[in-house]
């Protein structure tokens, strides 16, 4: 089972996809965001690409647990990306992703210009690597 995750931000999208085993998450890529036209054409050149069964959305969430505007527009976003596709859509709790990803590419001497291009990718594979676990070990 192939699964893709997405870190959906204002300003760019972070993915990153699953091997076929569905193990290991691996980064592929950072969309720019310049619309929801041009946003989801070129998703659906990566999802034709990957062919994704079920799709992550990382979703924000406060603190203690609530959701907030940017959990209502990462939501209108996954509902739009239904339509594009059959793959299962599920929003996963991405809390204190973005933060991991800046310490981890900090840990690694990255620049902070690179790291701003990065990090959202990171978030991806943070946050696949994450549901991955999840799903495995209720498997076992």
């Amino acid at each position: 089972m192939r699964i893709l995750s997405m870190d959906v931000g204002d300003r760019r999208i972070g993915m990153a996809v699953s091997d076929a085993l569905g193990w290991t998450a691996q980064g592929i890529a950072t969309l720019e965001r310049q619309g929801d036209k041009q946003d989801f054409e070129k998703l659906t050149k990566l999802l034709e690409y990957h062919k994704p069964d079920r799709i992550v959305i990382g979703l924000p969430k406060n603190m203690n647990g609530t959701t907030g505007s940017q959990s209502q527009k990462v939501q209108e976003f996954g509902e739009k990306l239904k339509k594009l596709t059959n793959a299962e859509v599920i929003y996963w709790d991405e809390r204190l992703t973005t933060v991991e990803a800046h310490k981890a590419m900090i840990s690694a001497d990255v620049s902070r210009k690179k790291r701003k291009h990065k990090v959202d990718q990171i978030a991806a594979i943070l946050i696949l690597q994450s549901y991955l676990d999840f799903i495995n070990r209720k498997q076992v």
